[in-house]
C-alpha cells in the first residue's frame, strides 16, 4: 500500500518567459494537502513495520496532518504537538483525521521538545523534516517527474527545515541529474540562507514571518551538507510577495496554497533573474492545509498593516 498519490505535472505558460516551459508538480493535491504525505507516509509505514504501535509528531500543521492521515490509514493512534502559531484550520483538519492535538509553545522547537517527552517504547517519533526515511519518500516526487518524460534544467522549491530539499536532491541524484535548485524562503524564516552564511549550527533567534510552516530555526544537518556539494541557491522573498503569489496562483490555477508555497511561486511571478535562461523549470507546488480564503485575507491585512 502506498499512502501518497502520483500528483499531476502541469504546464504553466502564464509563469513562463518566451521560449521557456514551466512545470508545476502539484503536490498541493496530496491527500493531506501537501507534499508531506510522501515522506511522512513512507516513514510511518517503515516504523509500523519495525513494531511501532503509536505515532507522535510535532508540526506547524502540514507534517502533523500528514502523520494524522497516515496513522488513520494504518490503524495507528496519533498524537500531534503543534505550536501556538498553528492556524485553527490546520488544527481542525488534524483532529478530523482522528488524531489527538496538543498545543504547546510559541514555535516548532518548543512543540518538538514536548513531543519528545511523550515517547515510550511503543511509539515512533515522526520528525517533520529531519529523518532519512522522509527524504527517501520525498524523492519519489522527482521519480514521477522523470516518468512523465520531463527533465528540468532548474528546480524551484520552498525550504523550511530542509526535508523536501533533501528528498529532491536525492531524487535528482538517482536520475543522474545535476540540476540547480533555487531554495526559496521568506525573510524572517530564512534558516537555510543563515546556514549558508554562518555554518551548520546557525539558528534563527526568532521566526518573523507569516509563513509559519517554514518556521524551523535551524535546517537539517543533511540540508547543510548538500549546500556544500550540490548547486543549491538560497533565495528570499518578502511575506507580501509570497502572499501576492498565493493570490495570483488562485486566480491563474484555481488552487489555494499557503504562503510557504507562495514563496516558490513568487520566484516565477517576481521573475527571479537566474531563471531567465532556463528552458525547463520545475516548481514544486508543495501546498499547505492551514489556509482558507478568510485566512489569506487576514494575512494580507496583517502584512499591509506592517
Amino acid at each position: 500500500m502506498r499512502l501518497h498519490l502520483n500528483t499531476p505535472l502541469l504546464a504553466a505558460p502564464y509563469l513562463a518567459r518566451e521560449g521557456q516551459q514551466v512545470w508545476l508538480k502539484m503536490d498541493a493535491l496530496q491527500p493531506s494537502g501537501s507534499f508531506k504525505t510522501r515522506g511522512v507516509g513512507f516513514a510511518c509505514q517503515a516504523y509500523q513495520a519495525r513494531g511501532a504501535k503509536r505515532l507522535v509528531s510535532s508540526s506547524g500543521g502540514n507534517a502533523g496532518l500528514a502523520v494524522a492521515y497516515s496513522g488513520r490509514r494504518l490503524g495507528l493512534p496519533v498524537v500531534v504537538v503543534v505550536p501556538e502559531t498553528t492556524t485553527s484550520r490546520a488544527i481542525e483538519l488534524i483532529r478530523q483525521q482522528g488524531a489527538e492535538v496538543q498545543i504547546v509553545g510559541e514555535n516548532w522547537n518548543a512543540a518538538h521538545a514536548h513531543a519528545m517527552q511523550l515517547l515510550d517504547e511503543h511509539s515512533a517519533y515522526i520528525h517533520p523534516f529531519d529523518d532519512p526515511l522522509l527524504w527517501q519518500g520525498h524523492a519519489s516526487l522527482i521519480e514521477e517527474v522523470a516518468e512523465a518524460g520531463v527533465q528540468p534544467d532548474a528546480v524551484v522549491l520552498s525550504v523550511g527545515g530542509g526535508g523536501l530539499l533533501c528528498g529532491v536532491v536525492q531524487g535528482l541524484q538517482a536520475q543522474g541529474w545535476q540540476v540547480p535548485i533555487y531554495a526559496m524562503e521568506t525573510a524572517g524564516a530564512a534558516s537555510l540562507a543563515l546556514a549558508a552564511e554562518q555554518g551548520p549550527e546557525a539558528s534563527l533567534a526568532a521566526i518573523n514571518s507569516i509563513a509559519t510552516s517554514l518556521g524551523a530555526k535551524q535546517v537539517a544537518a543533511q540540508a547543510y551538507r548538500y549546500l556544500q556539494d550540490y548547486p543549491i541557491h538560497p533565495r528570499q522573498v518578502t511575506d507580501a510577495q509570497a502572499l501576492a503569489a498565493c493570490q495570483r496562483f488562485l486566480d491563474d490555477q484555481r488552487v489555494l496554497v499557503e504562503p510557504a508555497c507562495g514563496a516558490s511561486l513568487a520566484a516565477l511571478y517576481q521573475g527571479l533573474p537566474e531563471l531567465e535562461d532556463k528552458r525547463s523549470v520545475l516548481v514544486v507546488v508543495c501546498g499547505g492545509a492551514g489556509v482558507s480564503l478568510a485566512q489569506l485575507a487576514q494575512w494580507q491585512q496583517q502584512v499591509a498593516a506592517g
